[in-house]
């Protein structure tokens, strides 16, 4: 198969697009034939080899944990999916990834594409959509009328996050930069603040959740948003325990980790109209090194996806 991948950690000048052997598939997984992939900062941190500690593979390896495509293959142990399935999923960070023509995914992370979506669209929902769904309703456990801030409003993330969280109720304040705060606002976004104007841990107050997409250094100041027994997750930066303290403010630091429930919920919310796409660009397979320069810029406003059908 026609693959993208890595054979030592290093920058996007590491990729080599070539042939690579079709992953194995095994008794509880499918084997989806590539149509989209998409692009995340955790694909170039691991491609720069910032998460060898945790994470570790054979190489050469391929990067990439959003896919949509269709079912080639099942293994002896799947009942609920098909061949010629229409499929998305955000696939097991352990195993090899998506930029590929092939790959072998647990079936229990796989889920029928919602039709109204194109392959591409699909392809950039899993993984910032499972990272918005288990902050927000998972580990914060909003409700309708929580009040929540949301870093990057114009981001992968932050474009889902905010479609979420109004579609659940809550009253949502972001931040982006002068040239997408209209956008930004398009997306149902209830206060849009303009951060090369003002910082927004400056002007907001009494708020019970702080969403940080960013970390770094502006995480201290975001905990004065908050209001007493308030809740600050980062997908970033893990929260420091003695500035959470001082804040009367409960933290958490989130890796996202997939479920098939999970996607579920998030197809029914595309299929329902609460959540729809945003893809900034796409790029084909050969493309993998300029798509990653893109990403690694930050301009993106939504998604980066790779299409390989």
């Amino acid at each position: 198969m026609k693959a993208a991948y890595i054979e030592q950690y290093g920058g996007s000048e590491q990729f080599k697009v070539g042939e690579l052997d079709r992953p194995i598939v095994g008794a509880d997984d499918v084997l989806i034939a590539v149509h989209a992939a998409s692009v995340n900062p955790v694909d170039w941190k691991l491609r720069e080899g910032y998460l060898k500690e945790m994470l570790s593979y054979d190489m050469p390896l391929v990067i990439g944990w959003d896919v949509s495509g269709v079912i080639e293959e099942v293994g002896e142990n799947v009942t609920d999916l098909k061949v010629g399935d229409e499929v998305f999923s955000r696939p097991d960070i352990a195993r090899q990834g998506t930029y590929a023509e092939y790959v072998a995914v647990d079936a229990h992370l796989v889920v029928k594409k919602p039709e109204a979506l194109t392959f591409e669209e699909a392809a950039s929902l899993p993984l910032v959509a499972h990272t918005a769904w288990q902050v927000m309703f998972e580990v914060m456990d909003a409700k309708a009328g929580d009040k929540i801030f949301i870093g990057a409003g114009s981001g992968g993330v932050g474009t889902v996050a905010i479609q979420l969280a109004k579609a659940h109720g809550l009253h949502v304040i972001t931040s982006t930069s002068t040239k997408n705060v209209d956008w930004v606002k398009a997306l149902g976004a209830d206060e849009v603040i303009d951060y090369k104007q003002e910082d927004p841990a400056d002007r907001v107050r009494d708020l019970d959740f702080v969403f940080d997409t960013m970390g770094g250094d502006g995480q201290a100041k975001l905990y004065q948003m908050l209001k007493p027994n308030g809740m600050l997750v980062s997908i970033s930066t893990p929260p420091d325990e003695d500035q959470a303290k001082e804040a009367q403010a409960r933290v958490a630091y989130v890796f996202m980790q997939p479920t098939g429930e999970r996607l579920q919920h998030i197809a029914q919310a595309v299929e329902r109209g609460e959540l729809k796409p945003v893809v900034d660009r796409i790029f084909d397979l050969d493309q993998i090194k300029e798509a990653h320069d893109y990403g690694e810029e930050g301009h993106a406003k939504g998604k980066i996806v790779i299409k390989v059908k």
